[in-house]
């Protein structure tokens, strides 16, 4: 497996295991539909939360959540939708990003972009 796969991976982990420590509910890890895919589906003080997960070891490319683009942006809105039309019980969503970066010799950071839109 590639080193960036397996730093997205690692991330992942690192973001189910972050948003619990803050209140969330991992209802779902990679929900997939179609070719849509949410890394993490959550729930807090009765919000649904869609999280898209970007990890980075550096910032030579820059920070992690400048890699989210408006195409990976409609992209989770469709995966809501799709999400939503088999769950429909949900009244409250929101869409967040969860940077994750995994720097050499030093602590993770986290930043967590909350209710993103286009």
């Amino acid at each position: 497996m590639a080193r960036h796969h397996k730093t997205g991976l690692q991330g992942e982990d690192m973001a189910a295991i972050y948003l619990s420590g803050k209140g969330y509910d991992i209802l779902h890890r990679n929900w997939r539909h179609g070719h849509w895919e949410v890394d993490l589906i959550g729930v807090k003080a009765g919000v649904l939360h869609f999280v898209e997960v970007k990890t980075r070891r550096t910032q030579k490319f820059g920070y992690p959540e400048e890699s989210v683009s408006r195409q990976k942006i409609r992209n989770l809105i469709n995966a809501a939708e799709a999400y939503l039309y088999r769950y429909p019980q949900w009244q409250r969503i929101q869409f967040d990003i969860l940077a994750i970066t995994i720097p050499k010799n030093e602590p993770v950071e986290y930043f967590l972009l909350e209710d993103v839109y286009l």
